[in-house]
């Protein structure tokens, strides 16, 4: 079996929206996505792009996918890779796609200077968890993670409903 990474494109909105669905209905959420693939065309291969996109193909069939963005840490002084989703079709895993896709995660980071790779996993994913500390990842119980979206968001920037345009969504 061959696997291929590469970087998505325009073309692959439509296969990178059933990633997320996938992975949506995987972490037991399958009706909190509100994106299309209007709003991935727009932000991730428009002017100016909140995130990129890996492909993976095992044998030229699309079997995964990762998406991930740019932080930066005041502590070090340096940009960071931010993992937001990571999916491997349930029927591909065990292949090494998962493996193939964070190796070029790493290697991306490292050519564009980053200090560190980050992202979450949620408590009960133990296979997820235990993937991830197999390849050196360590789990930081102790921080825990803040979001403000919706109505609360609206309220802290003082914005009435309808003032601007908004889209809550879970991720």
């Amino acid at each position: 079996m061959t696997i291929t990474i590469r970087p998505a494109t325009r073309a692959d909105v439509g296969q990178i929206l059933a990633f997320v669905q996938a992975l949506a209905e995987y972490e037991r959420e399958p009706n909190a996505v509100k994106a299309t693939e209007a709003d991935l065309l727009e932000h991730g291969f428009g002017e100016s792009p909140y995130f990129a996109c890996l492909i993976a193909e095992l044998d030229g069939i699309p079997a995964g996918f990762a998406l991930y963005f740019f932080d930066y840490s005041t502590w070090l002084g340096r940009p960071g890779l931010y993992l937001e989703d990571l999916f491997v079709l349930p029927e591909q895993r065990g292949a090494g796609v998962g493996k193939a896709l964070l190796q070029r995660l790493a290697a991306v980071a490292l050519e564009k200077g980053c200090a560190r790779m980050k992202w979450e996993v949620l408590d009960w994913n133990t296979p997820a968890i235990d993937f991830y500390s197999a390849m050196g990842a360590e789990i930081q119980k102790e921080w825990l993670n803040v979001r403000l979206s919706g109505d609360a968001l609206r309220r802290l920037a003082g914005v009435e409903a309808g003032e601007l345009t908004e889209r809550s969504g879970s991720n």
